[in-house]
């Protein structure tokens, strides 16, 4: 969800903090304009966390200036000046904005077709708002500036770079503090740091911005979560495909891709023809449907692949494993007919909450998303779409809420949702009810009757980008993963150099058992490497020495538990294998 977006649900939800967050911006833009004169405005909306504002100044500042701008804050706040709503007829806005130089604020008013604009006012500052505001700035108290980063105006990268502080406000120094104590637990889980810490991944500088080089660690953890995934499809009944990279520009036009997607692609010619790295799997698998005749009885048919897609993001945006140019989904897509819609959107939700639950994920919340302003087909097919999505959801029993003109180009959607450690909400499964593709590409099946029927089709991802859930999953884990995704499972510490031959040993044992396993032969003390296999995440630790090697034992530390006491191998072997297939594990 964007900003603007987050602005919309915080209002809507709690209207007290939604002004609290609006009023704090307030004064931020106040000070900074006492301190920087000739700053010019932009935005300054609340947003899920806080608040910011965009601005363009004549210095750049830094983290380092946050401190003197919160001073002057405080100077405002203890001023107490009430904030004082103003209306003002257009062209009386429109001369008074120019005299200031306010050209962002212009471009707004430009804009906002109303005769008359709405200005708050505190002190001596006066912006452009329709509010709300709190009483005065003397409530505005639980506050904290953030950080400073770089914004385009309106989110296009062809218009000026800003400058946007970050802050958040709470009502009471106690829920600022618990705040930025989870901002600090934040930081300390980011991805992008556990994952040069445990050498998991890198991005290049050499290949390019937002592609994912996936060092052995990382690559095994990834082959795990695919393996998995893999199996439990077959397992459902999908058929797995595979489908090319590239494809003619011809069949994006066809899909509606080509219009609203062609600022994301990647598009280039060879022999005079125009071909596209595919953003979407969706029209790869609808070719293989129309491949040949379908019956009526071969529906519902589920394709399934592991797609990488790519998406020309700007660089702006790209964030760690959170947002790449170029990633994998579990996608799958579902060829049916009307009266298999219901059961079938039943089976997916089933199936993401079970593939959800097995990474060790507990709670969740859905959405629907209606149709947008730009869609394909016709209105009433979307109003079938929805009427399917809100009628499999309610025979179910889920509460959802709708988020009204999210939906795809094509067709309404089901997002699921899961809550992380820190509370923090992940859109991760998917499913999107398409009346539109079929009518493009001429999908049809061969009914009872023997005529030709149009299918109804189903988009469905269940973890989303493989990218963005890897990332996901390192902050939820704080890097200690549940063992069955651990990269190594088990390292055998011997104690001296005497006890190297039956580490190697043990490991081949367990390596015969499934376990994945090192040693660390280092010529270090033990606790030294204790200490940095607890800094590694690694599940197990097996010390031996002369008492584990004489007895053929070894001495099990687990990272959470501690110290377990001796086990032979074989029970070893099989508290890990128990493990992991019952895929435990706690955040």
């Amino acid at each position: 969800m964007g900003h603007a977006g987050q602005a919309e649900k915080l209002k809507a939800g709690d209207r007290g903090l939604y002004a609290l967050r609006h009023s704090a911006a307030h004064v931020m833009a106040h000070a900074v304009r006492r301190l920087y004169p000739g700053v010019k405005l932009a935005i300054g909306p609340p947003i899920e966390d806080g608040f910011y504002y965009d601005l363009e100044l004549p210095t750049q500042l830094t983290d380092e200036d946050l401190p003197k701008i919160e001073a002057e804050m405080a100077k405002i706040i203890q001023a107490d000046y009430p904030f004082v709503q103003t209306f003002l007829p257009k062209g009386e806005a429109v001369k008074s904005f120019t005299e200031r130089g306010e050209r962002y604020k212009l471009e707004i008013i430009g804009d906002i077709p109303d005769a008359t604009l709405s200005l708050y006012t505190d002190g001596d500052f006066a912006d452009l708002c329709e509010g709300p505001h709190v009483a005065s700035t003397g409530q505005v108290k639980a506050v904290k500036l953030l950080s400073v980063a770089g914004a385009y105006w309106r989110g296009d990268e062809r218009n000026p770079q800003l400058q946007r502080i970050y802050g958040t406000a709470y009502f009471t120094a106690a829920e600022l503090s618990a705040h930025l104590q989870r901002l600090e637990e934040a930081k300390r889980r980011d991805h992008r740091r556990l994952g040069k810490e445990l050498g998991l991944f890198s991005f290049e500088e050499l290949a390019g911005p937002g592609v994912v080089f996936y060092h052995p660690k990382g690559a095994t953890v990834r082959w795990l979560i695919e393996d998995y995934v893999r199996q439990i499809h077959l397992a459902k009944g999908y058929q797995p495909v595979a489908t090319p990279h590239i494809f003619r520009t011809d069949i994006w036009k066809q899909s509606g891709h080509l219009d609203y997607y062609r600022d994301y692609m990647f598009l280039f010619e060879a022999d005079g023809i125009s071909y596209g790295l595919k953003p979407m799997n969706c029209p790869g698998h609808i070719l293989i449907f129309s491949s040949t005749t379908r019956s009526y009885r071969d529906l519902p048919i589920r394709i399934f692949e592991l797609g990488t897609v790519y998406r020309n993001e700007k660089s702006g945006v790209l964030h760690g494993l959170l947002r790449v140019r170029g990633f994998t989904q579990d996608d799958a897509h579902i060829f049916l007919r009307e009266d298999q819609l219901v059961e079938e959107i039943h089976a997916i939700l089933d199936f993401a909450v079970e593939v959800l639950s097995a990474f060790g994920f507990a709670e969740f919340a859905v959405e629907l998303s209606t149709r947008p302003e730009k869609f394909i087909g016709t209105p009433e097919h979307w109003e079938h779409a929805e009427r399917a999505l809100r009628s499999a959801l309610e025979a179910k029993q889920v509460p959802y809420d709708v988020h009204a003109g999210e939906g795809a180009f094509y067709g309404p959607k089901i997002d699921l949702k899961i809550k992380d450690a820190l509370g923090r909400s992940w859109q991760c499964g998917t499913v999107q009810c398409d009346f539109a593709l079929p009518e493009r590409f001429d999908l049809t099946y061969a009914g009872a009757d023997g005529k030709p029927h149009r299918v109804v089709m189903l988009h469905r991802a269940l973890l989303g980008s493989f990218e963005r859930f890897f990332g996901m999953l390192l902050e939820h884990y704080a890097g200690a993963l549940p063992l069955w995704l651990s990269p190594v499972q088990v390292v055998v510490i011997p104690l001296t150099e005497r006890q190297v031959a039956y580490a190697r040993q043990l490991a081949a044992r367990l390596r015969q058992e499934g376990v994945r396993v090192d040693v660390d032969e280092r010529n270090e003390k033990m606790q030294a490497k204790i200490r940095d296999a607890q800094m590694s995440k690694m599940p197990y630790m097996l010390v031996v020495g002369a008492r584990e090697a004489d007895a053929n034992t070894v001495a099990v530390r687990h990272r959470r538990e501690g110290d377990l006491g001796p086990m032979s191998p074989e029970a070893f072997a099989q508290r890990v294998q128990t493990e992991v297939t019952s895929r435990r594990g706690s955040a």
